[in-house]
C-alpha cells in the first residue's frame, strides 16, 4: 500500500473532472507540519493558473468532485490553494492489518529479477576492519529487502585469500616450527602475519623462501596448500562468528575466494 500514490491517483482524477488537463500532477506530499494534516496537494495552483481560475475556488470544485471519504477523515483548503487531507484513522488501522496478514505486507515485485551483491569480503589472516564491517551492514541490508520484494538475491562474499602474503605466513610458522594452525585463533595470524611481513623487508634470505612458497602454493603443492587451507579455514570460522553476532545472513556457501 502507497497512500501518497492512492491519493495523488484520486485527486487527479478530481482535478480532471474539474477541467485540468489529463497531463496535471496533483503533488502529493506529506504534511511537514501536523496542523496541516497527514498529506498536502500542492498540485491545485499550477493547474488553476493552466486554466485562468482563482487557486481557491479550483481547489473546491477539486473537492466536490474527490472521492476520499472512506481514507479522509477531513480535507480543507488552505492558503492559496493547498489540499490538506487529514487520513480517517479507522482506515489506515484496517489497511494496515490487511497489509500485515500477508507474509511480504502485500508488497510484489513488479519484475522479479535475479540479483548478485557483492558484499563484506574480508581478508584471510586479517580480522575485519570498520570499511568491512560497513560494507557487511549495507550489503545484508540491500540483499534482505530485495528478498523482502520478491528478488532472488545471490550473495558473493568475495575473500581476499590469495597472494604473496601466504607465502609469508607459511615460511614465518615453519621458522616458528608452528604447524598446529588450527589450533590459532585469527588474533594469532594477526600478529604472525606482522611478524612475517617485517622478516620478508628484513631477511632476503626469508623473502626468497616466501616467494618460492607463493609459486608451490599456485603450483598445487600438498604441503603449502594444506597450511593455506588451514589459515583460511581459522579466518572464515572467526569471520562466520562475526556474521551470526551481527545476525548478518552470509554464510560458507556464499564465499567466493580470489583462489577460485
Amino acid at each position: 500500500m502507497n497512500i501518497q500514490s492512492i491519493l495523488s491517483d484520486k485527486i487527479k482524477q478530481a482535478m480532471v473532472i474539474a477541467g485540468a488537463d489529463q497531463s496535471c500532477d496533483a503533488l502529493v506530499r506529506q504534511s511537514g507540519k501536523p496542523q496541516f494534516g497527514d498529506y498536502q496537494a500542492n498540485g491545485i495552483m499550477a493547474a488553476a493558473k493552466k486554466l485562468g481560475l482563482n487557486p481557491r475556488e479550483f481547489a473546491q470544485k477539486v473537492l466536490d468532485n474527490l472521492q476520499l471519504s472512506d481514507i479522509a477523515e477531513k480535507l480543507e483548503i488552505a492558503g492559496p490553494g493547498f489540499i490538506n487531507i487529514f487520513l480517517n484513522p479507522t482506515w489506515l488501522t484496517t489497511e494496515i492489518s490487511a497489509a500485515l496478514s500477508h507474509k511480504n505486507l502485500g508488497i510484489q515485485a513488479t519484475n522479479k529479477q535475479t540479483v548478485v551483491i557483492d558484499y563484506s569480503s574480508p581478508n584471510v589472516a586479517k580480522e575485519m576492519h570498520v570499511g568491512h564491517l560497513r560494507s557487511t551492514i549495507i550489503g545484508d541490508a540491500v540483499a534482505r529487502t530485495l528478498e523482502f520484494l520478491g528478488h532472488n538475491v545471490i550473495r558473493a562474499n568475495h575473500v581476499g585469500d590469495w597472494g604473496t602474503q601466504f607465502g609469508m605466513l607459511i615460511a614465518y610458522l615453519e621458522k616458528m616450527q608452528n604447524e598446529h594452525a588450527s589450533e590459532m585463533e585469527l588474533q594469532d595470524l594477526e600478529a604472525f602475519y606482522r611478524e612475517a611481513k617485517k622478516h620478508y623487508d628484513e631477511d632476503e634470505i626469508f623473502a626468497e623462501k616466501a616467494r618460492n612458497y607463493v609459486v608451490k602454493l599456485q603450483g598445487g603443492d600438498e604441503y603449502c596448500r594444506a597450511m593455506w587451507k588451514r589459515l583460511v579455514d581459522i579466518t572464515m570460522q572467526q569471520n562466520q562468528h562475526n556474521y551470526d553476532r551481527l545476525n548478518v545472513t552470509l554464510t560458507e556457501k556464499d564465499v567466493m575466494g580470489e583462489s577460485l
